[in-house]
C-alpha cells in the first residue's frame, strides 16, 4: 500500500493540477515546519508556484491546513477501510485474522509519513489551531475509519464470533487495544518499534479484545 507524494507543478499545469500541487506541497511543509512556522511563501516555493497562485486557491493558511488535513486524513481512512475488508471479509480463525488485521492497521504509519508528521506537529499546537479544524479532521479521518471497522466487526457479532452490542464502541476498543500501544510508543511512526515489540503489542491487544468481546465473557 505504498504511496508516492511529489511536489512541484508542471509548467503547463491547469488549475486542477496547480491546486493539487499546492495541497501536496503544503502537506510537505506542514510536516516539516508545523502549523505555526509554515508560511504561504514556503508552500509556494515547495510547489514551484507564485504566492499569488496559492492565495488564489486558498485565502489563508487556515484554509490551506484544513484542506491538507481533510485530503490526507480521508486517504488514510480509505486505506484502512480496504484493510478492514481484506482481513474481515471472511474470517476463518478469529484470533489469527484479527492479529493480521492489527498488523495491517498500523501500515499507514509507514505508508503516509507526511500525514503523521503533520499529526505530530498538531499534537503540540492543538490549542493554537483554527476553530473547527480538529473536529472536521477527526470526522473525515479517524472517526470514518472507526465507523468502517465497526461495520465489519458487526458482521462478526451477527455470526456469533463476538458479542458486540455496540459495534462503534467495539471498533474503538480494537483500535485502542491493538494499535494504540504501537502508535503511542512510536510517536505516530516517528520512531518505529522493532518487529518483536510490535508483534507483542498487537498479540496482547488482540487477546484482550477477544476476552472483552467473547460471547462467553461476563457482562
Amino acid at each position: 500500500m505504498a504511496t508516492t507524494q511529489t511536489t512541484g507543478a508542471r509548467p503547463s499545469a491547469g488549475p486542477a493540477e496547480e491546486r493539487r500541487a499546492v495541497v501536496t506541497a503544503a502537506r510537505t511543509v506542514f510536516a516539516r515546519e508545523g502549523w505555526r512556522h509554515t508560511t504561504v511563501g514556503a508552500v509556494a516555493d515547495e510547489a514551484g508556484l507564485e504566492p499569488g497562485t496559492v492565495e488564489h486557491f486558498f485565502k489563508d493558511k487556515e484554509q490551506l491546513l484544513l484542506s491538507v488535513l481533510l485530503d490526507s486524513a480521508a486517504s488514510v481512512a480509505a486505506a484502512l477501510t480496504v484493510i478492514a475488508e481484506e482481513h474481515l471479509g471472511e474470517v476463518t480463525d478469529l484470533e489469527r485474522d484479527l492479529t493480521a488485521l492489527g498488523r495491517a492497521w498500523l501500515s499507514p504509519l509507514a505508508d503516509f509519513p507526511e500525514h503523521f508528521a503533520v499529526v505530530r506537529h498538531l499534537g503540540a499546537e492543538i490549542t493554537r489551531l483554527p476553530g473547527g479544524v480538529v473536529e472536521m479532521w477527526q470526522t473525515s479521518g479517524p472517526r470514518q475509519a472507526q465507523r468502517e471497522l465497526a461495520r465489519r466487526l458487526e458482521r462478526l457479532g451477527d455470526a456469533g464470533l463476538l458479542d458486540i452490542p455496540d459495534s462503534n464502541h467495539a471498533a474503538g476498543r480494537f483500535i485502542q487495544l491493538v494499535a494504540g500501544g504501537v502508535v503511542q510508543g512510536s510517536f505516530h511512526g516517528a520512531l518505529p518499534l522493532s518487529d518483536f515489540e510490535t508483534e507483542a503489542l498487537v498479540a496482547t491487544g488482540v487477546a484482550d479484545f477477544i476476552r472483552l468481546f467473547s460471547p462467553a465473557a461476563p457482562r
